[in-house]
């Protein structure tokens, strides 16, 4: 029996990356992987998935190379193998998912649009916007998220704490607001409710990763990454 061509072996390989993602469990990780390096212990803990179950998909992710792994201390924490690459894979996804899968298209219009019909706000016009001074720019993300970076000048208001800190929000500026990616109901959420209390507010198009994937300026600790 022939070995098999190049071709065949590429496909194989696709395979093992395609079998990876085919899990829902493995896709929510790859999200909160997105936003920084987290443990395994952490991604248990967010996912509601017990250790060794964690611990089984990462292994997967990790064999199909769209996540590395370092031992730090007690720890193994994960971080996406390549940014751009795995987020660029996701994004490619969540489009053939909406545009060919009927379940997805009754979910967005039934609990996205629902919330927001209003066209999102692209990266690059916020990204012209926030230089220019003339929006506020909010990340309704958990506090330790925003800590492993968000966009330069974000105001970081959780949405379980938005209500009670309504004040911090100026009412004279557009607000845009993000969270972790495309079906991250956190800046829906966010919208909808500051909407209805008479904000003038509109929703990135997607969220942090794909902010940093496309090489556009985020903030780590205290310093500012991307281009100037």
């Amino acid at each position: 029996m022939s070995s098999p061509g190049p071709k065949q072996a590429i496909f194989a390989s696709l395979a093992e990356v395609a079998q990876a993602l085919g899990h829902a469990h493995r896709l929510e990780l790859l999200e909160h992987i997105a936003q920084g390096e987290r443990s395994v212990e952490e991604l248990s803990i967010r996912t509601s998935l017990t250790f060794a179950n964690t611990s089984r998909h990462l292994q997967i992710l990790r064999r199909a190379r769209l996540v590395e792994a370092q031992r730090r201390g007690k720890h193994v924490l994960y971080r996406l193998a390549g940014d751009a690459g795995v987020i660029g894979l996701m994004q490619a996804l969540g489009r053939v998912g909406e545009r060919n899968v009927a379940e997805v298209e009754r979910i967005m219009a039934d609990y996205f649009r629902a919330r927001d019909a209003l066209e999102p706000v692209l990266r690059e016009e916020l990204l012209s916007r926030l230089q220019d001074g003339l929006v506020t720019v909010l990340d309704v993300r958990p506090e330790d998220e925003f800590a492993l970076g968000h966009l330069p000048g974000a105001l970081s208001i959780p949405l379980a704490a938005l209500e009670r800190r309504l004040a911090e929000l100026p009412a004279d500026r557009e607000v845009i607001a993000y969270c972790r990616g495309p079906y991250c109901v956190l800046s829906f959420e966010a919208v909808a409710s500051l909407r209805a209390r008479g904000y003038l507010v509109r929703r990135l198009e997607d969220g942090y990763p794909e902010w940093k994937a496309a090489g556009l300026p985020v903030v780590t600790g205290t310093v500012l990454m991307g281009r100037s």
